[in-house]
């Protein structure tokens, strides 16, 4: 009988081991020596034991040269394909034991952390902005992404390493966002732009749960939230001034139908059938951005560059398949718009080979379409004019809207016309709407509105005539609009 080596405490005598091939542990353990018995203790490792291979995708724990234990684990596959094996070390075998095991755990449960260098918020952030959202969203959507990376959460979050964010990080951020005069809408623009990077984080493996869903931003403030519609009587005087001034009808659609400053600046007349009064939502006008196209720098922001070059499209599709929709237009304000498009054809031919023909309904002197930040200042100007109270431009919208509900119009119908999508259910409103609804739809908002203005409608035609013949220019694009006004795709 062969002798038992003299690190074995069992009381079975052994056979000597075969060292062409390992004795495997339940996990995959590889040695060459009797030292992992039934029994064994740990015990001190000869010269010549020596690591030897497993079969592919099993774990292995082996005895390294340097004193220490060692285990690899096989958890996936890399990005090339190859296996992801990771290594562990530690001092004892108990401690390998335990290392591996949780390895394995995380690989069959999900949540292994990605190979290579761990990712700061920071680099997260820059990727995730310009190489993940980017190519998907809406320039819009983009821009607010990246300014909320830029701003608020690269230089107040960047420096912790991604897989260490906790809740409280993000809440003592917002808190100190708050401190130091955000306002919250600001705090929750952060908030749902972080959020949404982590959401493509834990989509990818990078994490396991998504930390800003866990934390808690600042309510909004309640004077943030509240919204006051204009009277009736202040709709009559504000229609009243409308006709005095440049693009009558571009407000008349505003506080008749609800149009977003967007929207009314994105028409074109193919969206338009006068002759069964039916508007049609297609797309989005955008604010205008430009970059630098001098070869020196000429000292200038980018918009006042004398060779700036546009660096935004001048529109985008309409941001829902609620928002594409079908409006009918009352009755009163057709001959406006024939008498608006007539008018458009006279500049056309004064401005002869300078008009830039673009389709547009409402443009300036040589066809381009209106700057957003010039329409917010005529809005301005015209709630001067017409002695209404100071409000958004976007008040004009929801006081369309009120009238709607006043009128007794059914929500669905509502909600066709705004071009709202309730409780997020995704569906076009305008499917259940037929011609004969929309036509009476028009006719009743043509008769609550037009009735309360001291004119005729066929006297405010003539009143519209009579301004657009005189209407002053409209003021030049000049530079980035980077100030003033609201965002163009507000609801």
């Amino acid at each position: 009988m062969p002798s038992r080596p003299a690190s074995h405490t069992c009381a079975a005598p052994t056979a000597p081991p075969d060292q062409s091939r390992p004795v495997a542990s339940p996990i995959g353990l590889a040695t060459a020596s009797p030292i992992f018995c039934c029994t064994s203790q740990e015990t001190s490792v000869s010269e010549n034991e020596k690591r030897t291979r497993k079969p592919n995708g099993e774990s292995t724990i082996y005895f390294g040269k340097d004193g220490r234990w060692h285990g690899r684990v096989t958890v996936g596959v890399k990005d090339d394909g190859t296996p992801d094996r990771r290594h562990v070390s530690r001092k004892t075998k108990a401690e390998i034991h335990k290392a591996v095991r949780e390895l394995e755990k995380k690989r069959e449960s999900g949540v292994m952390p990605k190979p290579g260098k761990p990712w700061t918020v920071k680099l997260w952030l820059a990727h995730w902005v310009e190489n993940i959202a980017k190519p998907v969203i809406s320039v819009n959507t983009y821009a607010g992404y990246e300014v909320a990376v830029r701003v608020h959460l690269t230089p107040g979050l960047g420096a912790h390493r991604l897989d260490k964010l906790e809740p409280e990080h993000i809440e003592r951020f917002y808190a100190r966002m708050k401190a130091q005069g955000s306002r919250a809408a600001t705090v929750h623009q952060s908030h749902r732009t972080l959020r949404a990077a982590l959401n493509e984080a834990v989509r990818r493996r990078h994490l396991a749960v998504n930390p800003a869903r866990l934390a808690k931003a600042p309510k909004p403030d309640g004077d943030e939230e509240e919204v006051e519609p204009y009277s009736l009587e202040e709709v009559a005087r504000l229609m009243d001034a409308a006709a005095d001034r440049r693009h009558p009808v571009r407000w008349f659609l505003a506080l008749a139908i609800g149009l977003r400053q967007g929207e009314a600046l994105g028409l074109k007349w193919i969206d338009l059938d006068l002759d069964n009064g039916v508007l049609r939502v297609r797309r989005s006008r955008l604010r205008p951005k430009y970059a630098h196209g001098c070869e020196k720098p000429c000292g200038r922001k980018p918009g006042y560059c004398k060779q700036r070059k546009p660096i935004r499209p001048a529109t985008k599709e309409t941001k829902s398949r609620a928002g594409k929709r079908p409006i009918g237009l009352p009755p009163q304000l057709l001959p406006m718009l024939k008498l608006h498009r007539e008018q458009q054809e006279r500049s056309k031919e004064n401005a002869r080979q300078l008009w830039e023909e673009g389709g547009w309904v409402f443009t300036d002197d040589v066809g381009r379409p209106v700057n957003p930040r010039y329409d917010w200042d005529e809005w301005k100007r015209l709630l001067k004019a017409a002695k209404v109270r100071d409000g958004r431009l976007h008040d004009a919208r929801h006081t369309a809207a009120t009238v709607l509900l006043l009128l007794g119009i059914p929500d669905t119908a509502v909600d066709g016309i705004m071009g709202w999508e309730p409780g997020g259910a995704m569906r076009r409103r305008y499917q259940h709407m037929t011609a004969p609804v929309l036509k009476n739809i028009a006719d009743k908002l043509g008769h609550a509105l037009w009735p309360t203005v001291n004119l005729a409608p066929e006297e405010i035609a003539a009143r519209v005539k009579e301004a657009l013949d005189s209407a002053p220019g409209e003021a030049p694009d000049d530079g980035d609009d980077n100030g003033g006004g609201e965002p163009v795709g507000a609801n």
